[in-house]
């Protein structure tokens, strides 16, 4: 089951509760269309940027780095 919530990030415990939920990336998936639509620019969820990262890390390094965290 998958819950939405919005969360209003101009106020202090809007931004208290967005870096609380952030330190979930296996559970929580943010989206910030609003911001997408306004700078036309793409942002990119949590696992998005870990998944680009160990991609990179790989490639650079020639091990598969998926497994290595996997192990973690």
């Amino acid at each position: 089951m998958t819950v939405n919530i919005k969360i209003n990030t101009d106020t202090p415990t809007g931004r208290r509760l967005l870096r609380e939920v952030s330190k979930y990336p296996k559970v929580v998936e943010i989206e910030n269309n609003t911001m997408q639509s306004i700078t036309g620019e793409k942002f990119y969820t949590v696992n998005e940027v870990d998944e680009m990262c160990m991609n990179k890390l790989s490639n650079l390094y020639g091990v598969d780095m998926h497994k290595l965290k996997s192990k973690l």
